[in-house]
């Protein structure tokens, strides 16, 4: 089955340039297509200093649906918006005051690859970032999602003058056209390397699932893999059922994917409750499978749920896994065709604050 590679570099233009990231491209482009992917044969998407958010999210979330193996390598530099400090991949008109509204929140690149099986799914990443964006990163892993391979390193700021160079990528593409891609984990320890740049023993170097951010010491080991809301134990199951999902929705088969994915929800709610980290992933995975299956109305309860079972665990309505299951709740909400269908018409969005939208139940209209 073939690949999909997609290749992204992105930075502001001018002085916020932290680091060349579209100077990686012509390297990579001359790494045959397969050997990108570790696929026998490979479609290549190509994005250079993109200008719109959703114009990413737009090839990023159509790379996540095709079939076969994914690798996205991304190269660029990471800012914190300043309302609610979110790490975002900075575009190419991103400014310190434009962050929220001109550059890709990572929370996107996690969420479009959050159905896809780890066995198939990686992110190779070359990231620098600034200086407030460097310490609350240490303190706070980037989280890429637990179903994602990610090897990498974030670099802290540049001492010199001008541009850092994205030479951990530059490795791993000077790597590949040998003509061969070992494992991602091998690729990366001979990559990380030949990275000789000053500062690199300050490098967040991430490896394995979820991209857990740890500094080497002095060669990379693969951590234990970061995963916010996690529990202590999981419930036993055979293989990864991420996979078999994806394979049924791809064939149109929703209702066996949706079926799937509830065994998993039940067995997580039996073993560790509704409010555990696995029960509530299990639960946005169906509020996904639904919208899939082009039933927008039950994606819609199921993200209110969601969002319910958070904010009755105690989380704060302004957190990001409640703010985003409200997000996508009212994404699903405008999507229902048939006004007068009681999902459509039981649920209103209402502001609350200036970022978070609460849902309440109402009797009649919008």
């Amino acid at each position: 089955m073939p690949g999909t590679v997609l290749l992204l570099a992105a930075s502001p233009l001018g002085r916020g340039r932290l680091v060349d990231a579209a100077g990686v491209l012509p390297v990579l482009a001359a790494v045959a297509p397969a050997v990108l992917s570790g696929a026998d044969t490979a479609n290549v998407v190509e994005l250079a200093d993109p200008l719109e958010p959703q114009a990413v999210l737009t090839r990023l979330r159509a790379a996540a649906a095709a079939p076969g193996p994914l690798t996205v390598y991304l190269t660029g530099q990471l800012h914190l918006d300043r309302r609610q400090r979110r790490p975002h991949l900075a575009l190419a008109r991103t400014t310190p005051a434009t962050v929220r509204y001109t550059a890709l929140p990572w929370a996107w690149i996690r969420e479009e690859l959050r159905l896809r099986s780890a066995a198939d799914t990686a992110l190779v990443v070359d990231l620098h970032a600034d200086a407030e964006t460097w310490r609350q990163l240490a303190e706070r892993p980037l989280d890429s999602g637990r179903t994602t391979e990610v090897y990498g390193r974030i670099a802290p700021p540049a001492r010199g003058r001008g541009p850092a160079e994205p030479t951990y990528m530059k490795a791993v593409a000077t790597l590949l056209r040998s003509g061969h891609r070992p494992p991602l984990a091998e690729l990366h320890e001979h990559a990380l390397a030949r990275v000789t740049e000053p500062g690199t023993g300050r490098d967040l170097v991430l490896a394995g699932p979820g991209g857990y951010a740890h500094r080497p010491t002095p060669l990379p080991v693969v951590p234990r893999p970061y995963m916010p809301d996690a529990p202590p134990t999981a419930p036993p199951s055979q293989g990864d059922p991420h996979a078999a999902i994806s394979e049924a929705v791809r064939a149109g088969r929703h209702a066996e994917a949706d079926a799937l994915a509830a065994r998993q929800e039940e067995a997580a709610v039996r073993a560790l409750g509704p409010a555990s980290g696995e029960a509530l992933h299990w639960a946005e995975v169906r509020a996904d499978l639904a919208m899939f299956a082009g039933d927008a109305a039950r994606s819609c309860r199921a993200w209110l749920t969601v969002a319910g079972v958070r904010l009755a665990a105690g989380q704060a309505p302004g957190t990001p896994a409640v703010e985003a299951a409200v997000d996508r709740a009212h994404h699903q909400w405008g999507n229902i065709e048939d006004a007068a269908t009681d999902s459509r018409s039981c649920w209103r969005p209402t502001p609350v604050g200036t970022s978070t939208r609460r849902w309440h139940r109402c009797s009649g209209s919008r």
